[in-house]
């Protein structure tokens, strides 16, 4: 799988930008539901996806032994 990565390079910044991009809009959007649990799923939703972002970008500078 990390071959796949080092592969299609287009499709893993697509996937990076996307995956970045709705993150922050969760953490904002639930970040201006002060007060409300909803808010805090909101946000941490977004902080997932931003983590799914970050896995995907390292993803093929994996050393696997």
């Amino acid at each position: 799988m990390q071959k796949f990565w080092k592969e299609h390079v287009a499709l893993r910044v697509t996937i990076i930008a996307l995956t970045f991009i709705l993150g922050m809009v969760f953490v904002i959007a639930g970040w201006k539901m002060t007060g409300e649990l909803k808010g805090l799923g909101i946000m941490l939703g977004g902080v997932l996806l931003l983590l799914l972002s970050l896995y995907i970008y390292n993803r093929p500078y994996e050393d696997r032994k």
